[in-house]
């Protein structure tokens, strides 16, 4: 008799220890949850436009940005840009510095400037004829400025800025201290300009 108590026993024991174990099994598992972050955002691309645009300089232009994207930021280009060697859906690289070329000076647009008489400085020019008197850098103004291959209105207004703060051109080469004046864009119109009173 006391065998079977002990027999029952030992049967519904086992039956718990059982029953525990499928509960632990079946429990989950613990830990701490994961939190997806967003994927970071993109950095802009910083990109140095020069050559033949309106306004040269550096930009800051959104991620998978193209050539023609920047040529826009910069003022898009100027009548004598020399496209052929640019691939305007090219996508652009961060640090990239795009330079945009202008045509030779025999196949760019001819310019021609007429000077009213007594506009340069007093120099009359003879009914009927065009001058080709230099500009002067001191006193010409904006729209005298504008008429030089490759100065656009941004760069005339740097001109015109930069001798209000630093005073009169001493020499011509001096306008190269311009914001997006630079030797290749001074040896289009060093032959156009002075400093002469």
């Amino acid at each position: 008799m006391a065998k079977r108590i002990w027999g029952s026993l030992l049967g519904v024991l086992l039956g718990f220890a059982g029953a525990g174990a499928l509960f632990w099994a079946a429990r989950p598992p613990q830990g701490t949850p994961v939190t997806l972050r967003p994927p970071p955002t993109p950095a802009p691309l910083v990109v140095d436009v020069d050559g033949a645009v309106a306004a040269p300089g550096v930009y800051s232009l959104p991620p998978e940005s193209r050539v023609r994207d920047a040529l826009d930021a910069a003022g898009g280009l100027l009548p004598e840009a020399d496209t052929r060697s640019l691939n305007l859906a090219a996508p652009l690289e961060d640090g990239t510095r795009l330079w945009v070329p202008a045509l030779p000076q025999e196949t760019a647009a001819p310019q021609s400037r007429s000077v009213s008489p007594g506009s340069l400085g007093g120099q009359a020019s003879s009914p009927g004829t065009e001058t080709t008197s230099k500009i002067n850098l001191n006193t010409a103004s904006q729209e005298e400025l504008e008429s030089l291959p490759g100065i656009g209105p941004a760069l005339a207004e740097n001109i015109i800025t930069y001798r209000q703060e630093h005073g009169p051109f001493v020499v011509i080469d001096e306008i190269q201290n311009v914001s997006g004046i630079g030797p290749a864009k001074f040896e289009k119109i060093r032959d156009l300009i002075t400093v002469a009173p």
